[in-house]
Formats: structure tokens, sequence, C-alpha cells
């Protein structure tokens, strides 16, 4: 097992001497794209012994990796369609992510109902070869509900639709959070790793050479980075980036607007993850987390590649319609909604007229005129082993001399073993930060264990520059607190105000710009 020389903690209070690092160095390989694609590459990478640098224009997982649906599975519908190698790698990853960050692959039954004896015959048979290609074990294989049993353990459930249920375990992860840890691993390996650090240039006389421009409000850092060998992974922005290397690149990406809505679990008691099986021959799942429900995901084209995409009013309805059709005794209402989020996927293009939801999420490799390698498509899951895939690639057309892959083995920050906390915090606030940190809890804990504790350890700990970093992708307070957890703001920028040197008029800016992308979240469902 690789070992880590490095500290895994993202401080980037200085960004001069981030900067200068960044410039001084020949890196053997440099990413582009901070969501869960590129921080798997640059971890892998790193723990190889590359000099790796990573870059992202925005925040880690400002993008997709922050809002997808959250799930770690084996994707049972890609067998259906006969995507069996996406198949039998998910299954396989989901058990190393559990492995590597328990944390972060929490188990929860999924349920879907069946509407006759063959449909129920054919989604068992499909479980059975399921099961089979991912090696599960015997605790962990499907059970078979009837109507009786499903009305006991899912009692708002409408059970009359359906002959029966089958019931198989999957994970739910926190996406962001997941895609930090791989970061923070990376440069625990002597990865050199920068957020607010947009590539505006590529080009190459033997090594390549890009310009790079700082984003922070008030930067004007303009740089160069060399690097031996160059990846995009920068999801929806990956056409955008490969244009800097060749603007007669054609649009390789389909971009898909999935919408999720949070209710209160009070709203939507659901005691399972509930697949519910939309007209259109979508699956909406109902999901529990906590105190709260979550309802997604819809799938339709998206012509822009927008960092906060909208909620649309047929969106809301197209949801609530759903859990209306199944939870008829629970109906839901726009102002019953906490909160949404909506995320693009960037999917490989099809053929002309095939839907969203019909793209394989099989990702792909291509490498541009200058010799820079593009990554897309893929799926959450699976960005371990896609990751692997690509480095060995890389290694081998470079000849670098580099190890084996161990990213499967080692653990990821926070995914050691959980110790008890202190009893002097309340039962509820245990629980939240060992969800969030794993076994790192404690280090919050030695902080404080509250919402200054947790901003604090965002900013020295994990790289959080902005007030969004925090609120959005380190905490989830603007999906699963009350209203978008725009209460908990002023507290916190206040923190990190104290923490990055802002004054009084920075603060203020911050916390404006949290309100603004609560209150566009909103725009179909909230006259707030």
């Amino acid at each position: 097992m690789a070992t880590a020389p490095y500290s895994s903690a993202l401080d980037f209070r200085n960004r001069a001497a981030l900067f200068a690092q960044l410039q001084d160095e020949l890196f053997d390989l440099v990413v582009i794209g901070g969501g869960i694609t590129g921080a798997g590459i640059a971890r892998d990478a790193a723990m190889r012994g590359l000099r790796v640098a990573l870059l992202e224009a925005q925040d880690f997982a400002s993008g997709t990796s922050s809002r997808s649906s959250k799930m770690i599975h084996g994707g049972l519908r890609y067998l259906i369609k006969g995507d069996i190698a996406v198949v039998r790698e998910s299954v396989s990853e989901r058990e190393t992510l559990h492995r590597i960050a328990p944390h972060l692959a929490r188990k929860m039954n999924y349920i879907v109902g069946t509407r006759h004896r063959v449909e129920q015959t054919i989604m068992r048979i499909a479980l059975t070869l399921y099961e089979w290609l991912g090696q599960v074990a015997a605790n962990d294989r499907h059970q078979r509900w009837n109507r009786q049993q499903l009305r006991c353990h899912e009692p708002e459930l409408a059970a009359d639709k359906y002959y029966a249920a089958v019931v198989y375990p999957e994970y739910l992860t926190d996406d962001a959070r997941l895609t930090l840890a791989n970061i923070r691993s990376a440069r625990a390996h002597g990865a050199t790793v920068a957020s607010y650090c947009k590539v505006t240039g590529i080009a190459r006389s033997g090594a390549f050479e890009l310009s790079c421009q700082a984003q922070l409000p008030g930067e004007n850092s303009q740089l160069r980075v060399r690097a031996k060998a160059l990846i995009n992974a920068a999801g929806p922005w990956v056409d955008a980036v490969a244009a800097l290397e060749n603007s007669a690149q054609c649009q390789r990406l389909a971009l898909s607007r999935g919408v999720h809505l949070v209710v209160d679990h009070d709203k939507l008691p659901v005691r399972h993850s509930v697949v519910l099986a939309a007209s259109d021959g979508r699956r909406v799942f109902a999901v529990p987390v906590g105190k709260f429900t979550y309802i997604g995901t819809t799938d339709d084209y998206y012509p822009d590649s927008d960092y906060w995409p909208p909620v649309t009013a047929a969106d809301v309805s197209y949801l609530l319609g759903i859990c209306a059709e199944y939870f008829p005794a629970r109906p839901l209402t726009n102002s019953d909604i906490v909160s949404a989020w909506s995320g693009i996927r960037p999917l490989i293009a099809g053929a002309e007229g095939v839907a969203a939801k019909e793209l394989s999420r099989k990702d792909e490799l291509w490498q541009g005129p200058l010799g820079m390698w593009t990554v897309a498509g893929g799926k959450l899951s699976a960005y371990r082993a896609m990751a692997e895939r690509l480095v060995d690639r890389v290694v081998a057309e470079n000849s670098f001399t580099a190890g084996g892959c161990t990213t499967a083995s080692e653990p990821l920050p926070g995914g050691g073993e959980l110790t008890p906390l202190s009893d002097a915090l309340p039962a509820a606030q245990q629980q939240r930060l060992q969800a969030l940190y794993g076994s790192e809890a404690e280090r919050v804990v030695e902080l404080g264990g509250d919402l200054a504790a947790e901003v604090s350890f965002a900013v020295v700990v994990e790289g959080a520059l902005r007030l969004q970093d925090y609120w959005a992708r380190r905490s989830s307070r603007a999906w699963f607190e009350p209203a978008g957890g725009v209460a908990s703001l002023a507290a916190a920028a206040a923190v990190m105000g104290q923490q990055l040197g802002w004054d009084a008029a920075r603060v203020a800016a911050e916390i404006a710009e949290c309100k603004a992308i609560d209150a566009h979240s909103r725009e179909a469902f909230s006259d707030r």
C-alpha cells in the first residue's frame, strides 16, 4: 500500500505561494477539472508517484459532482439495457468504496414494485444475474415482498398498484464530499491542487503550457503551468476545454439536466429508497435522508453548461405528480418543498432523436491534436475504475516510471474506524458529524463541534474559499436544512471572513451570493 508523505489538508489561504508552486514545477500530469472524474484521476496518478497538478475553474465538485442523485449503485437499469460491463464494474466498485470510505457509502434498501407475475419473474431473474455479475454476498441479495409485506414496510405507498415488490441494497453517498476526499488524498500523495484557477489557453512546445486565470473576487493573477501530459476532465465543460486545444473541435457531449426536490421526511415518510415508475418510462426515486426525503430525478436535454441550471415549474409538477400517484394519502404541494437542486450530466452524444434517459453512461476517452486526453461520460459509482484505466494509459504512453494502482486499498480521508464522540454533544449532532467527516469527526469536535468548527475545518483542511463552498458542498446545508440553510449563512460567513480576511463588504457579498443561488433554485415553487 502507498504511504501518504504529505498532509491531506487543503489550506489555500496563501494563494500567492500556491500559484508560485504551480509555476515553478514541470508536472508529469496536469488534470483540468475538479469533479469526481478529475479527483479520481489525480488521486490515482499521485499515488503512483507521478508529479500531479489539478486545476479547477470554480470550487471542487461545483458542477455535476455535487448535484447528482447521490447514489453509489450497480445500475440495475443498465443491465436491462444490456450494459453488462457497466453493471459488473459498478457493483464491484460500490463495494470498494464502502471499504475505503464507509462514511461515504451508506447502505440503503431499494424497493421496486412489480405489476404482475411475469414482471416479477423478469425482475428477479435480472437481479439474480446482477448479483452474480457483482459477486454479491448472500446477506446482500434481493428479497421478494408480497403486497401485505409491502404495506407493512411502506405503509404510505399505494401497494394496490403492485403485484409484489423486490428489495435489494445499494448505497447512498455525499457526492461533493466524496470528490473532496479524493482530492485531499491526492494532496496527501504530493499533488498540487488549486480551485478557482481557470485554464484559459493550451499550447504545446515539447511540454504543454497552460495559461491560467485566478477566479476569486478581486484576484487578477495570471499564471502558466507546464506538464508532460494533460487530461481534460472538465465534465460539462470538456468541449469548451477541448476547444482551447483545437478550435475546430466538434461537440462530443449531450448535456442532460436532472432536478431533485427535497421535502421534510414527515411529509413523505418513506423508510427505504422507493423506485417509482413514471408513465414516460423514467424511474424516479424517493430517498429518505435523516429528517428529509429527496425526490428525483428528471432527465432532459439542456443546451447550456450552467453552474446553476434552473428548476422549472414543469420539473416540479412532474415530480410532485409522480409522488401523488404513488403516495395518494400524502399529497405534496409547492409549499412543502424545502429545497431543490438542478445539475448537468455530461453524456456522450447519441443519434439524433434519442432521449436523454436512453443515452449510455459509459465513459469515453479521446486524444486531441496536441496530445491532450479528454474523458467524458461515466458514472459516479465507477469513477475509481475509470481513473485507473486512464492513468494506466497515460503512464504507458509517456513511459513514466510509476507504480501500480493502489486506490482500491487505501482508505480515503475520514475512512478510518469510528470512535465515540464527546457525550457533551447531542446525539443528533454526533451522528451528523460522523456522517459528514467519518473518522475525522473528532478533529471537528476538538474545534468545538458546532457550525463555527465546521466552517473553520472547511477553510483550513477542506479548501473552502467562498461561503457557497461550505454551504452547498462541504456541509450540504443548502439542501438538507430547513429553508435551504439560509439561516446559517450569516454565522458561517462571519467565521469564514475571520479565517480568510474578508472585510464587511465581502462578507455581505458572500451572503448575498448564496441567497441569490437559493432564490434562483426556488423560482418555480416559492414566493420567498
